[in-house]
């Protein structure tokens, strides 16, 4: 089998049932560092749900992200420009977005919006830089996926916990999903160091997040964001104003 990253022959490293009921196999590239499963024909029933039941965390991630959002996009980018969330769920990180001051748009071809309706993403948009939280391990189609991102911004903020440099048995990592089979993709660092050379982008690890980008982040920047701990972030916050009054009168208006 074809590696998915690098197109180099890759190797079944082990098989595990997924979903309780199909057994399936796992393949590793030595070269990128890749894994992946085979190819994946039980995603129609693994997303019957577009959101997996297990996901618990789905709320307590979401505050999270946001709130560390907010000395990264003040940093290094303008935060007056407009940001899209690709694959954004319920909407809910838009909405926090929105809510905290940042011009966040929404998008995500399987799930309802129901959080940030009318601030759906369109292709006339200029968007400073798109993030897409527990997504990646989800792309049928990788470079496909990235590519696409690429094409709307070069600055991509991104979470996907990364394969550890040994590779755990079926049984002793969660993050392979095989409860709800929707986790068919797997990045080790050396996969995205990859993925940053082959696209001329700079590869950052802040804060629990990747960032892919074409900008030069000085080192300054790097350690200022480590000193969020002495309030940097709640001064960022303040010279940000809440959408939220702005965004009732846009949408009543509309009606």
């Amino acid at each position: 089998m074809k590696c998915k990253i690098c197109t180099q022959h890759n190797t079944a490293i082990f098989t595990s049932k997924i979903l309780y009921k199909y057994e399936i196999e796992y393949f590793y590239c030595n070269h990128c560092g890749f894994l992946q499963t085979e190819e994946p024909y039980w995603l129609n029933e693994a997303y019957s749900d577009s959101i997996n039941n297990s996901d618990v965390g789905y709320m307590e991630r979401n505050k999270t992200i946001s709130q560390n959002l907010i000395t990264i996009l003040s940093l290094f980018f303008n935060k007056k420009s407009k940001f899209l969330d690709y694959a954004g769920g319920y909407g809910v990180l838009t909405r926090m977005m929105r809510d905290i001051g940042f011009d966040f748009y929404w998008d995500d071809k399987y799930t309802t919006n129901l959080f940030s309706k009318g601030f759906e993403y369109n292709k006339t948009l200029t968007i400073e830089a798109v993030t897409t939280f527990e997504s990646f391990e989800h792309f049928v189609e990788p470079i496909e996926e990235l590519e696409k991102l690429l094409s709307i911004s070069k600055n991509i903020i991104f979470s996907t916990e990364l394969l550890p440099v040994i590779i755990p048995k079926p049984e002793e990592w969660s993050y392979y999903g095989l409860d709800h089979g929707q986790h068919i993709s797997f990045y080790s660092q050396k996969t995205l160091d990859f993925l940053a050379n082959k696209y001329n982008l700079n590869y950052i690890y802040l804060d629990g997040l990747h960032i892919f980008t074409v900008k030069q982040i000085s080192r300054p920047k790097l350690l200022l964001v480590k000193l969020k701990k002495y309030g940097l972030k709640k001064i960022y916050k303040k010279l940000l104003k809440s959408k939220i009054s702005q965004d009732y009168t846009s949408i009543v208006s509309r009606k």
